[in-house]
């Protein structure tokens, strides 16, 4: 049967919300949270979805997914609604599946200009090979 394989929910939110919603478009922090809970519960983060408004039932969900051997995190329900069409269709669809959903449920981080600045730079130099560091 193998490990539990975690996916990891991030939520795609357009670079223009950085000032009002820094979290949400900071997908790189986002993974990095699940990835903590991961550890910290002995699993493996095997795959990282960033998604804005998917549904339920998209097949970019359901790749590979084994019931009751994988699960499904993300930082918390607000990026799930963020990522997702409906959070309760996906949790029913889960249910249904007999895949687990977690959330980390961790604060999120408070960002200040510099930490803000750096999202940007990361955010809108992709190709000019800048990685956020």
């Amino acid at each position: 049967m193998g490990p539990v394989r975690v996916t990891a929910i991030a939520s795609l939110t357009p670079l223009e919300q950085l000032d009002d919603d820094p979290f949400l478009v900071d997908s790189r922090s986002q993974h990095a949270m699940c990835a903590r809970w991961a550890a910290e519960h002995g699993y493996v983060v095997a795959r990282q979805l960033l998604v804005r408004r998917l549904r339920h039932d998209h097949g970019a969900l359901w790749d590979g997914v084994r019931p009751g051997h994988d699960l499904f995190v993300a930082p918390s329900r607000r990026v799930l609604e963020s990522a997702l069409s409906s959070v309760d269709d996906f949790t029913a669809e889960c249910a249904r599946r007999g895949v687990r959903v977690e959330t980390v449920g961790h604060a999120e981080p408070s960002y200040d200009a510099r930490m803000k600045a750096c999202v940007h730079r990361r955010l809108s130099m992709p190709t000019a090979g800048y990685d956020g560091r």
